[in-house]
């Protein structure tokens, strides 16, 4: 072969070996020397007071070109919806606070609050919780609220889902708004009750409206089941007074379902919904 021809021979064989392995992008996951086992993981950490990080505190930044703006304060901060979990391919990586990521640590990604931020997430299906301290931006995913760090998505047992349906609270140490006057209520001894959380799997639902009037929770129930929603149900709720009709359906099952139904929910231009458990 001339000199020339096994030049380009080999030139083309490095060209395909490279666009080979550009186009296997590395996959996230649990640590490829092996599942650490629960009595491994750490604590939780304990809240505190912390000065804002310099970075990745806002007041907007963009990306893939959505913009997104910084909470000015965690104060009174509570959500339920998706959280999902990122683990081996961004160890070690820069955070958006400019800490390094570590996927043993109990840290979060979220789209919002103040960076550093601590939060309590509660797994809604098994009650387990954790307190996670949020150093990162994201998760930029569709219907996610909440990027877990490996090691709290094994502490809430989601890591084999991938994704849990949770409800995230700040624990916060900003000041809180001034306060609403309002007048005094009475409470009397025997109305108090001591609540004993529930230790089984919970029933969780999608609330999409409360009505003070029951012509129309019952339109918006008509449009769901006329639209093929078949697990829609009015509930009437009679510790207010005047009564709440609350449409809800489910119960569901996992975050494949309630992505569906959020999904089909917004193309009948219905976009406020809650997650509520009994």
């Amino acid at each position: 072969m001339r000199p020339e021809r096994y030049l380009l021979v080999w030139s083309l064989v490095l060209v395909l070996l490279l666009a080979g392995c550009a186009g296997k992008q590395p996959k996230d996951g649990p640590p490829r020397s092996g599942s650490i086992m629960p009595r491994d993981l750490p604590e939780d950490p304990v809240p505190r007071k912390e000065p804002k990080s310099r970075y990745g505190n806002g007041p907007f930044y963009e990306v893939h070109g959505n913009r997104y703006e910084v909470m000015g304060s965690s104060y009174g901060y509570q959500e339920r919806g998706v959280a999902s979990w990122y683990g081996n391919k961004f160890h070690g990586r820069q955070t958006s606070s400019h800490e390094r990521y570590d996927m043993y640590a109990l840290t979060a990604a979220h789209k919002a609050l103040p960076l550093p931020t601590y939060v309590r997430v509660k797994n809604l299906r098994n009650h387990k919780s954790v307190i996670v301290r949020v150093n990162d931006r994201g998760p930029f995913v569709a219907n996610r609220i909440i990027d877990l760090s490996y090691s709290a998505a094994l502490r809430l047992d989601m890591i084999r889902q991938g994704t849990s349906l949770v409800e995230v609270t700040a624990i916060s140490f900003d000041e809180p708004p001034p306060p609403v006057a309002r007048a005094p209520t009475e409470v009397k001894p025997e109305e108090t009750k001591a609540i004993v959380p529930e230790k089984t799997e919970a029933v969780i639902y999608v609330q999409v409206g409360a009505f003070g009037d029951a012509e129309n929770a019952s339109r918006r129930f008509a449009l769901l089941r006329s639209s093929g929603v078949g697990n829609a149900f009015v509930l009437e709720d009679n510790s207010q007074s005047p009564a709440l009709y609350r449409v809800r359906i489910g119960p569901i099952v996992d975050v494949v379902q309630y992505d569906s139904l959020v999904a089909r929910l917004q193309n009948l231009g219905i976009s406020e919904t809650h997650l509520v458990t009994e």
